[in-house]
């Protein structure tokens, strides 16, 4: 199993890199935050599909939303 990196040792090794493979290293990190991003969505919405199929909640209109959110 690898061990963790310390953020300052890898922005440290980032410094190392050229600019192209700097702007490369940009491009990887937010296409694989974004994937994480779509994988949080697909979980967030399987469960509450499940729990809406499970009677554990019910429709609301986005009024109601915000005025639940409110109180």
């Amino acid at each position: 199993m690898s061990h963790p990196i310390a953020f300052a040792d890898a922005l440290d090794a980032a410094e190392q890199l050229d600019t192209e493979a700097q702007a490369e290293l940009v491009a990887i990190l937010s296409r694989r935050l974004a994937e994480r991003g779509r994988e949080r969505v697909v979980t967030v919405v399987s469960q509450s599909r499940r729990e809406f199929a499970a009677g554990l909640c019910q429709p609301m209109t986005a009024a109601d939303m915000v005025r639940e959110a409110q109180s």
